[in-house]
């Protein structure tokens, strides 16, 4: 089995997640225990610490599918603020999981429901709220 990559989150984040992880409205979603596993395995730092190179929530990030090729840049959000505008995946989707806590350059594959595996490789944070300013 491929070692997983180290991922940071912030405690904001943690605490957020962790609370709709709780919540019944995605307990029988495909992928939870994944994103649980994921959350509790990160290394949780104060918002002010997390690196600007590091994908957390509402952050914008450009990253390549290695399977595909396919690059595509995407704002990680909730799930109510997944509102199918284009650019936004949810925490709870399979990419938005794979890609919380990632820094540029780092990799990660990712079982998808279907039997197909993601390979993300994070290009740039284009903006992170943390920072308070975008980042390109």
């Amino acid at each position: 089995m491929e070692q997983a990559p180290s991922i940071c989150v912030t405690e904001r984040d943690f605490d957020t997640l962790e609370h709709l992880l709780d919540s019944p409205a995605v307990r029988g979603l495909p992928g939870i225990d994944t994103l649980w596993q994921e959350l509790h395995r990160a290394h949780v730092v104060a918002s002010d610490k997390v690196p600007t190179d590091v994908i957390t929530m509402n952050s914008t990030a450009r990253f390549v599918d290695e399977t595909s090729g396919t690059v595509h840049e995407l704002t990680l959000v909730y799930p109510q603020e997944a509102d199918g505008t284009a650019g936004r995946v949810s925490i709870t989707a399979p990419v938005g999981s794979a890609l919380l806590g990632l820094s540029v350059g780092q990799t990660i594959g990712w079982q998808v429901p279907g039997g197909r595996k993601l390979e993300l490789k994070v290009l740039e944070v284009l903006r992170q709220p943390e920072t308070h300013r975008t980042l390109k």
